[in-house]
């Protein structure tokens, strides 16, 4: 795969603006010669168009003083040059996300849009309907007193309250920001102090009480709106969801269409607050054009089926305040009208495959953790089953692999023994997880195992990877079920581009990314952009990778991750931990320490039953947890016992699991040398895990750092075979 380059000459576009929605001529960047773009007419007639681009070739370095010259920006208002390319996707006419909205509608006006259960009974509104309710939205957003590029916070778990409220605040000129559910009052109060919101709108009565905690210290709060459930006490600027739809009445729809009139597809929209993994939370400005042009590049990509030919349905349950979820679930559904079914808020308490069963979606994204989840819940049925059950599943599974690898190297013949294990276990199992109509079924947000894709693979369930960020407006590359590789990210999207900065002899270097779903810029935070965005339009990921000869991109690490021993040797740690999880099957986290130390060591947690309203670890082992202990002839069923005894079957089979992994390692520098058992599993609750999953190592770092400390208080390396240090 030829890397792209740095672009060497640009042309920038110049007209005049008509007063209606436009693209400044200076804000649209070229990555070839000049040319005249044809105008894009958008119907029906509320919304205006973009008129004739006249292009001018200005030369790499020109920077014109109107807004929009630079291809970034830290001001709210601020605009930005499109990186719009000669021909293919990259050239297609930019729109704000109402002209998106508006396109939908006339295409799918009549098919079901958002499917809310309530009752029991699903209750739907249609693409019309959707689009109407979001009108309505806009309208009281504006009588509440929403200013332009001012925020619209959003709290709670996936509803259509949440898509219209998202919809409504960008139609109505301000930014839809999304607040992470598990957010503390301090954190909510971060940003939307920082997005300057002048309305936050909230689940329930619980997500209520951290906005009332802070909101005499945000100066620009006007209004709370609440949905889900009824309001507990009355109180001024607090209003129902009822209440609130009802607002704009008065508004006329005049004094709307001209503020939707006056967008641009260059201009924020959108902002998603990153989860603070490694410092405070950056506000990632995405313009109207990176969510429009992204969704229906994605889209697009994966092949999502066109609703007039057949309709897609997915299952929203993902954090919407995180960019995976609002890409598949807002943007790229209502690019081919897909119907968006919303899970139950315990969803990720064990709800969700009654959802799936229920729904039977055709496309499916799932972060790691809960592909993980329902592999263990799969075993765990596994071992109940009957002798010659088990005997079964584990032919199928074997023969399940073996095709699936084969098809993954281009051989697409089908044996006749996989069509019969298809018959006796490949389909029963989709059926038992509801992902018997799925098609697609995708990772991200995080690093997967391999021993979990190859689970899922021989049972027939290609799990597909894909890769990108907050910063590219979702994805970068994907993998596709014709073209795949495990471990891999796929491709990369079409109209956008990689360049692998500064590679090593392997060919490994940070992946940078070019393409019109690059973001604008972090809001208010000058240094942060530039440390992002470099001289010459690249964003720069703080991802490690290398293409291979196909042109799949492969990540190996992260460099703000990397352990640099007292040796100076740069170590990777995800490769080893996932190897010691799949070494040892009783692990459920692990974390590499050892930066700027003369060896390495590990902290490891246990897996445990976790409370299912909270989500905190309990000490109980899990099914599969208990049934290692078993194999082994321990009698331990709780992580403490486990600890308080320093149980020898378990804590040898540790050390054995860590020992053939310190076999494989490519040098001593990479070898596990001690290691701890923790007495708690990360979690989101514990604060060791971000809302994807991520781990987040600094945290865990502070909050084991006497442990850690204590790895190192000899003062020899350690020699021979590692050692525990429980």
């Amino acid at each position: 795969m030829a890397l792209a380059e740095p672009v060497s000459s640009v042309a920038y576009c110049s007209s005049a603006l008509q007063g209606s929605c436009e693209v400044a001529g200076e804000d649209v960047l070229l990555n070839s010669s000049p040319r005249t773009a044809e105008p894009h007419n958008s119907q029906p007639g509320e919304d205006s168009k973009i008129e004739d681009y006249q292009v001018n070739s200005l030369g790499p370095k020109a920077a014109p003083s109107s807004p929009g010259s630079s291809m970034w920006t830290t001001r709210r208002d601020g605009e930005v040059k499109l990186r719009m390319e000669e021909q293919g996707p990259g050239s297609e006419a930019p729109k704000t996300v109402h002209q998106l909205f508006q396109e939908s509608v006339n295409k799918y006006s009549n098919f079901y849009a958002l499917a809310s259960k309530k009752n029991g009974k699903w209750a739907k509104l249609t693409y019309k309907m959707y689009y109407d309710e979001c009108w309505k939205a806009a309208k009281s957003f504006l009588k509440l007193g929403l200013e332009r590029f001012h925020g619209v916070g959003i709290l709670g778990f996936n509803s259509a309250e949440w898509f219209i409220a998202d919809i409504g605040a960008i139609l109505a000129g301000g930014f839809a920001v999304g607040i992470y559910t598990t957010n503390s009052p301090e954190a909510c109060h971060y940003v939307a102090e920082n997005c300057s919101a002048n309305v936050i709108v909230v689940e329930n009565h619980k997500q209520l009480q951290k906005i009332l905690e802070i909101e005499h210290r945000l100066p620009h709060l006007k209004a709370i709106v609440q949905y889900g459930e009824e309001i507990k006490e009355q109180r001024p600027k607090l209003y129902s969801w009822k209440q609130f739809m009802e607002l704009g009445r008065d508004v006329p729809d005049e004094q709307l269409r001209e503020i939707i009139a006056s967008q641009k597809p260059n201009q924020c929209c959108s902002l998603i607050y990153t989860s603070g993994t490694t410092g405070q939370p950056k506000g990632v400005m995405l313009s109207h054009d990176n969510l429009t042009w992204t969704a229906a590049a994605a889209a697009r990509f994966i092949m999502l089926r066109d609703a007039r030919e057949k309709q897609e349905e997915v299952v929203s349950y993902l954090p919407l305040s995180h960019i995976a979820a609002q890409m598949c679930d807002i943007w790229a559904a209502m690019t081919l009208g897909v119907q968006v079914y919303f899970a139950q808020p315990d969803a990720l308490k064990g709800s969700l495959v009654e959802t799936l069963r229920e729904v039977r979606p055709t496309a499916f994204l799932g972060v790691p953790r809960v592909w993980e989840k329902m592999e263990e819940k799969m075993k765990s049925v596994g071992m109940k089953a009957s002798a010659i059950r088990r005997k079964v599943a584990a032919w199928a599974k074997g023969v399940g692999l073996q095709t699936n690898l084969k098809k993954m190297d281009g051989r697409l013949d089908e044996p006749v023994n996989f069509r019969l294990a298809r018959q006796l276990v490949y389909r029963k199992v989709r059926k038992a997880i509801g992902l018997d109509r799925c098609t697609k079924c995708y990772t991200g947000a995080a690093p997967i195992t391999r021993e979990t894709l190859e689970f899922f693979l021989s049972l027939n369930i290609p799990v597909m990877e894909l890769y990108g960020m907050s910063e590219s407006s979702g994805p970068h590359t994907i993998s596709l079920p014709h073209a795949f590789k495990l471990g891999s990210c796929g491709k990369v999207l079409s109209g956008c581009h990689t360049l692998i900065h500064k590679p090593d002899m392997d060919g490994i270097g940070e992946i940078c990314f070019s393409g019109r779903h690059v973001f604008m810029g972090y809001l208010n935070m000058e240094d942060k952009t530039r440390e992002a965005i470099d001289e010459d339009g690249w964003l720069h990921s703080g991802d490690l990778g290398k293409h291979d000869k196909d042109g799949f991109l492969f990540i190996t690490g992260r460099i703000k991750e990397l352990i640099i021993t007292a040796g100076g040797e740069n170590i990777p740690p995800v490769p080893i931990e996932d190897a010691v999880k799949n070494a040892v099957p009783i692990i459920s986290n692990a974390m590499l320490v050892g930066d700027k130390a003369k060896f390495l060591s590990m902290l490891l947690t246990l897996k445990c039953v976790v409370d299912a309203e909270t989500g905190e670890p309990g000490d109980d082992l899990s099914p599969e947890a208990l049934a290692f202990c078993q194999r082994l002839g321990s009698k331990a069923t709780k992580v403490s016992e486990i600890i308080s005894s320093k149980d020898k079957a378990i804590y040898t089979a540790i050390q054995k699991g860590i020992s053939a992994v310190n076999e494989k390692a490519v040098s001593n520098a990479q070898k596990v040398q001690k290691w701890v058992l923790l007495e708690k599993d990360f979690s989101l609750f514990g604060g060791e895990l971000g809302p994807t999953m991520k781990l987040k190592r600094p945290v865990v770092a502070q909050k084991y750092r006497d442990r850690i400390a204590q790895f190192y208080t000899d003062t020899e390396t350690p020699s021979g075979e590692p050692s525990a240090r429980p």
